[in-house]
């Protein structure tokens, strides 16, 4: 295995149950307990990782702008974190104004989620009211993170067609049906996508899309490939998606696997994946 430096980690999670409510974590009893600053400082001691982006862990919107400041605070002292994705309401464009106003300006953050995995209407993400949501975070200056499952795909194409001028990510390499074995029509949206200049990849969530407890490197091969050879080292990077990826990989064996998907990638393109395209879409320091 290589010897690797300086990663970044460009999607991973913090929650504190004591602070805020998370309610989806009843449906998730593994991972259903606290995830402190200093537990991801633990488990990444030693994986070479020297900064991370924190994106929002779906708190209860009541605690929306309660979590990002919190979050904020830590990226503004020493440690890891030097980034935050927080969450904002994009599909409530005459709400959105009064909230990006609300929370503030701070430079740390960088940009907002609003998951879209969980909505029934396959179609969610190319609605009007969510366009102009995302279209503003863009004039603002902001990226937005894209959390979706594979059949959602469709309507965010449209979404990043109609919104040039915001820089868009397409978290966990938009949830395709590892375990299944299905690479179509996943495959040919992702191309779609990263044809356009603003859609950026996460090369993360992978295992969990995979057999949970079974899942092998030659599995996840197929969709690693489809990812880099869509996007190019220059606009995919790493994330670990930590500690949801704990219910079927730890830490170190994440960063081994990433790794092993990439054995022939040259120095510069690994620097790339690791570090150089989240410093750059991220804009971090």
């Amino acid at each position: 295995m290589r010897t690797v430096h300086d990663i970044i980690d460009a999607h991973h999670h913090l929650w504190d149950r004591g602070r805020f409510r998370y309610s989806w974590l009843q449906q998730a009893p593994a991972i259903d307990r606290d995830y402190l600053l200093r537990d991801y400082e633990s488990v990444i001691a030693g994986t070479g990782v020297v900064q991370s982006v924190h994106v929002q862990a779906e708190v209860d919107a009541p605690w929306a702008l309660q979590e990002t400041n919190w979050l904020l605070s830590m990226a503004d002292g020493a440690g890891p974190v030097t980034a935050v994705v927080g969450w904002a309401p994009v599909d409530r464009p005459e709400e959105l104004e009064a909230f990006l106003k609300e929370q503030g300006d701070n430079p740390r953050l960088k940009g907002f989620r609003r998951l879209i995995q969980s909505e029934e209407d396959p179609g969610f993400a190319a609605r009007e009211e969510v366009v102009q949501g995302v279209s503003r975070l863009g004039e603002g200056g902001f990226s937005f993170d894209l959390c979706v499952y594979h059949h959602q795909l469709p309507a965010v194409i449209e979404l990043a067609r109609q919104t040039p001028e915001t820089m868009l990510v397409l978290d966990h390499i938009g949830k395709p049906d590892i375990g299944g074995g299905q690479l179509d029509p996943w495959r040919q949206h992702l191309r779609e996508l990263a044809a356009m200049d603003n859609v950026y990849c996460k090369l993360s969530g992978m295992a969990t899309e995979a057999n949970m407890t079974a899942w092998t490197v030659d599995e996840l091969r197929p969709y690693a490939d489809v990812v880099i050879e869509a996007f190019g080292f220059s606009k995919v990077m790493f994330g670990s998606d930590w500690p949801v990826s704990t219910q079927a990989v730890d830490y170190q064996r994440w960063v081994n696997t990433v790794l092993e998907l990439t054995a022939g990638a040259s120095a510069g393109e690994l620097d790339a994946l690791l570090r150089g395209t989240a410093t750059r879409f991220y804009r971090l320091g």
